[in-house]
């Protein structure tokens, strides 16, 4: 934000593309605050590439990525909090993003994973203030794969909270969903989907429900029906998962 605050543009045009700071999303949703900034398409460019020749080639602007907050604190409400960017968006310091594009659906299921209560619960444990990368190389995520039984159950509902707006039209299909209109954004049914998510996950991790229970009194600042509402889906989904010993490598 400071090296690069010349190409910062406060007002919106046509070939300005949106600058996110951590403030601007929250889990799952892209547009949780209005921008303050917007950078040139072409300055911005060339910033990323520095002394690379630019070639024409994708980078990982122009395509969806995930992104996290690396401003968070262990006593915020949540602390890991992840989205997925629409294309033409540029990456503030305190958005913390992937240069490495990945499938679509890879990207939908970390998402997801990323903005579990079990991974919340591992990192807050070791942050203070930053969520830095060091932290993030050190997170433990499932390694399931589109043959896995649960991943398309994982992509599926993690799209409907993320492909809300026409941007997300591309990913939508990609995955599965005819367009953004298959998105949810009646917030009584975007926490039953969340809550699908963190029972599912916790089990992806081999949780107990005591385990899982005591992870969930380590968010005191969570709505205790939010927690509740993870709770039940958790006991819902154990007679699905009870079969499974190993899902998934933990790395």
């Amino acid at each position: 934000m400071t090296n690069a605050s010349h190409l910062f543009i406060n007002q919106s045009d046509d070939d300005l593309f949106l600058l996110i700071q951590g403030n601007m999303f929250h889990q799952f949703k892209h547009n949780f605050a209005l921008p303050k900034y917007w950078i040139d398409a072409n300055e911005g460019r060339t910033k990323i590439l520095g002394r690379a020749k630019d070639e024409g080639q994708k980078l990982a602007y122009q395509d969806y990525r995930i992104v996290h907050r690396r401003i968070a604190r262990n006593t915020d409400e949540r602390s890991l909090i992840a989205c997925v960017l629409p294309p033409n968006r540029f990456c503030a310091d305190t958005a913390q993003s992937l240069k490495n594009l990945l499938p679509y659906d890879i990207t939908l299921f970390i998402t997801a994973i990323f903005n579990s209560l079990v991974l919340d619960s591992e990192i807050r444990r070791r942050i203070t203030a930053h969520c830095d990368m060091h932290f993030m190389y050190a997170l433990r995520v499932p390694r399931l794969t589109k043959n896995d039984r649960y991943f398309n159950d994982i992509v599926q509902r993690a799209a409907k909270l993320i492909c809300t707006t026409p941007e997300f039209d591309e990913l939508a299909q990609e995955v599965g969903l005819v367009s953004h209109q298959q998105g949810v954004t009646d917030e009584t049914e975007r926490a039953k989907l969340r809550a699908e998510l963190d029972g599912m996950i916790a089990h992806l991790y081999g949780l107990t429900e005591d385990e899982f229970s005591y992870i969930l009194t380590t968010f005191p600042i969570v709505n205790a029906i939010v927690k509740g509402a993870a709770l039940s889906a958790y006991r819902n989904f154990a007679p699905i998962f009870g079969d499974s010993k190993i899902l998934a490598s933990i790395q």
